[in-house]
């Protein structure tokens, strides 16, 4: 009796660990893909399935130890798929994050024309992986987006030098129409350090259920405001938002 008590515990042991692995390993595909949400689906499928092998040989190896077997070479498996996995995915990774930096701190935008790495073109797409220009002989030059932070990139957009965009993200309980009013009434205060002929715009990138990502255009009055007034349109979109959320918590739950 004792000898089947020890069987059935050992087995719910078991049967515990394989649960938990499945709900972990679809919790990381799902983190994976909303990391990735706007990234190539070649992208994001491959590395959730990466993402749920590493999870499911980690589940092995808790399994295979609960039964009293060495785990030395399953470990020795997840080490080899996690660095397979890194070395695979250095170039996308570079491209991802090059997008990312080059969103916030590379100044350039959809309609620019830009000269880089030998090419000069208009850029007419900017996607996870590389920026496409529109080159004077009416062909496309893929860019890898990781190149512009290794290259010498120059915007020879006219007054392209005047412009500051701000990215912005912003939960799904803000209410945009006060942000933007609050925003906007914020930088009249600054009005002397941006050129009156382009007032400052909010517009929306993108917008799904749990954010939006919006971008706020300034056009300053001198190239050496750049800096400072970059610092002060950050600190208002702070405020602003703090703003707006302070006071719908002050009007309660909308009714209904």
């Amino acid at each position: 009796m004792t000898d089947w008590t020890a069987v059935v515990y050992t087995l719910a042991e078991l049967g515990t660990i394989v649960a938990i692995t499945a709900a972990v390993a679809l919790l990381a595909s799902w983190a994976i893909g909303r990391a990735l949400g706007r990234s190539s689906p070649q992208l994001v499928t491959g590395a959730r399935r990466v993402g749920v092998a590493v999870v499911a040989l980690v589940g092995a190896v808790l399994l295979v130890q609960q039964v009293g077997v060495s785990a030395d070479i399953l470990l020795l498996l997840v080490g080899l798929v996690g660095a397979a996995a890194l070395v695979a995915s250095r170039v996308p990774l570079e491209n991802l994050g090059g997008k990312y930096f080059s969103d916030v701190y590379v100044p350039f935008k959809l309609g620019d024309r830009v000269e880089i790495a030998g090419r000069s073109g208009q850029v007419i797409e900017v996607n996870a992986m590389c920026t496409v220009l529109l080159t004077d002989e009416h062909k496309i030059a893929s860019i890898p987006n990781s190149q512009f932070m290794r290259e010498v990139m120059v915007n020879s957009t006219p007054l392209a030098w005047k412009e500051v965009l701000v990215p912005v993200t912003v939960g799904p309980g803000v209410d945009l129409a006060a942000f933007e009013s609050e925003i906007l009434k914020s930088l009249s205060k600054i009005r002397l350090r941006l050129d009156p002929r382009f007032p400052p715009v909010l517009s929306t990138r993108t917008r799904d259920s749990s954010s939006s990502d919006l971008v706020l255009r300034v056009m300053i009055r001198r190239p050496e405001d750049r800096d400072a007034v970059l610092a002060d349109v950050n600190q208002r979109l702070s405020a602003a938002m703090e703003k707006v959320q302070a006071d719908r918590r002050s009007r309660g739950p909308e009714p209904g």
